[in-house]
């Protein structure tokens, strides 16, 4: 499945629209690295377990988008972006979207 930002895939045609695709996840934080973290915050730097927890939810979103976009039968995703948001105290979302479309073989 090819997945990009722009509205077009290079060297090829769409000849369909199916429509818009996302997937999305609620990650919670963890207590344990909680504490960490705010110990991290004292000294600055990056919070590398939040870095990871970040990039593993946007990794489950790309997929669970990817998996919608395949069960209408989608070549490509164009126009993929990505989004964030604080639902709770302590939990984010991650929002992975784009237009499904199928291309000309």
């Amino acid at each position: 499945m090819k997945l990009v930002s722009i509205d077009y895939i290079p060297g090829s045609e769409i000849v369909e629209a199916l429509g818009i695709v996302k997937g999305q996840i609620v990650q919670s934080k963890n207590m344990g690295r909680d504490f960490m973290a705010g110990m991290k915050t004292i000294v600055g730097g990056e919070i590398t377990s939040y870095t990871d927890m970040i990039s593993l939810a946007r990794s489950m979103a790309t997929k669970r988008m990817v998996d919608e976009a395949e069960s209408l039968g989608a070549d490509a995703i164009i126009n993929v972006r990505y989004g964030s948001s604080s639902v709770m105290h302590g939990a984010a979302e991650i929002i992975a979207y784009g237009t499904a479309v199928k291309l000309k073989k």
